[in-house]
């Protein structure tokens, strides 16, 4: 008789050679410090290019004072309750019109989680007649709320960035159409760090009379002259019918944002599942994130110091012949063929090891099998040291591995 638990016993499922290893070194690492530039993994300090801390926030003293003194005053757990219940405060209220002001949005919702503000944004708008439309390329937390969704069963995903692909599936869509339809997208694109051809997809959306969320997971507090994200980047914030951002990048905390018109953000405080069935955001991260907004709004040195460390690192890596394909922002992806993910754990073990410079590897399905990916993270707290160290990393690795690297992967990626 087959047992529900038999499947944990094999190495199917997600990474499963490493699960079945009880890995801790390729996979959930342990790693120890304030997260920055520098932290220590098994004993010895790296240079650390794995942690989305864009604008170097993470262990800020203004944040930090700020989550003291919200702890003192309220501990971890105020409020207690929903914010449909018993967890709403004058707090919440105002850092979401804090936030709605510098997105230049009517209003905004706050959520626990980015992960839970993407799905419960997109399942509480969208229901049996309401089709979505997705990038391909879409984070998994937009695949859930789709699944989330009544309107799961009516999404139509489309070529990453392919403008005529979107524009098949809108006039699909409205010839079969009984209800809305809800262009999903990212801004910058959290693996490849390239952008939506946004100024194309609100040109669309405004011709098909669809709405649109995008997901700047990666581009709130990043891209814009004021850290507004891809919208202002592009300036067509106004055309955005519904921005999200999460804390858990640029802002250095936790919990999400929508912002959008005050009617649908209000339907959004109402029907969001993961926000009405879910604790208040404590004060702590309430008090921190505004001093986080602050330090946002009003520090453009920040993002200025996080651009030049990102050019720095993306031209050291380019002149030595690697492949970073077409990124556009900060994000570093660095194309490696391998041959084989034991070779691939090799490249990674090697540059933490020998160099101390700590990355991440990603594998297929993100690229294709013989390929890895090293997603490198520039931010605002590296030193021009530690980029140099990087890029002479990178070069002994593609010297004693012998690295073909007139290859191009990225191409074979599109």
């Amino acid at each position: 008789m087959p047992d529900l638990f038999d499947k944990c016993r094999g190495d199917g499922g997600y990474f499963g050679f490493l699960r079945t290893q009880n890995d801790l070194y390729y996979a959930r690492p342990v790693l120890d410090g304030v997260p920055g530039p520098h932290m220590k993994f098994h004993g010895k300090e790296v240079i650390m290019w794995a942690i989305n801390n864009y604008l170097g926030l993470a262990g800020n003293e203004e944040v930090r004072q700020a989550a003291r003194k919200s702890m003192e005053d309220w501990g971890t757990f105020t409020p207690m309750g929903s914010r449909m219940l018993t967890g709403n405060t004058d707090r919440h209220i105002g850092l979401e019109k804090k936030l709605a002001a510098f997105l230049q949005k009517p209003a905004a919702i706050l959520f626990n989680y980015g992960y839970l503000g993407v799905m419960g944004t997109i399942s509480a708008l969208t229901g049996p007649d309401d089709v979505i439309v997705m990038d391909r390329l879409c984070h998994a937390s937009i695949v859930d709320g789709t699944v989330l969704a009544s309107a799961g069963r009516r999404f139509r995903p489309f070529k990453h960035n392919d403008l005529d692909h979107l524009e098949h599936h809108l006039k699909a869509a409205n010839r079969q159409r009984k209800g809305g339809i809800l262009i999903v997208i990212e801004g910058v694109y959290g693996m490849r760090g390239d952008l939506a051809d946004l100024k194309g997809i609100c040109e669309l959306k405004d011709r098909y009379e669809a709405r649109l969320f995008v997901d700047d997971a990666h581009g709130f507090g990043v891209m814009g002259e004021h850290g507004r994200g891809l919208g202002e980047h592009f300036g067509v914030q106004d055309k955005i019918d519904l921005y999200f951002g999460t804390f858990a990048k640029a802002f250095a905390a936790i919990g999400g944002v929508t912002a959008g018109e005050e009617e649908v953000v209000r339907y959004i405080k109402y029907n969001a599942r993961t926000h009405v069935f879910a604790k208040s955001l404590p004060l702590i991260y309430v008090d921190a994130l505004e001093a986080s907004l602050n330090l946002v709004e009003n520090h453009p040195e920040y993002r200025d110091r996080m651009w030049q460390v990102a050019k720095r690192l993306q031209a050291g890596l380019k002149a030595l012949g690697y492949d970073i394909g077409d990124t556009q922002s900060p994000i570093t992806p660095v194309y490696v063929p391998t041959g084989s993910a034991q070779q691939a754990m090799a490249m990674m073990k090697l540059l933490r090891e020998d160099s101390g410079v700590f990355v991440s590897a990603v594998s297929y399905p993100v690229v294709p099998r013989d390929v890895a990916m090293f997603r490198m993270i520039p931010t605002a707290s590296h030193s021009d040291e530690d980029v140099d160290l990087t890029v002479e990393a990178f070069k002994k690795m593609r010297d004693k591995m012998n690295l073909d690297l007139s290859q191009k992967p990225s191409l074979r990626n599109r």
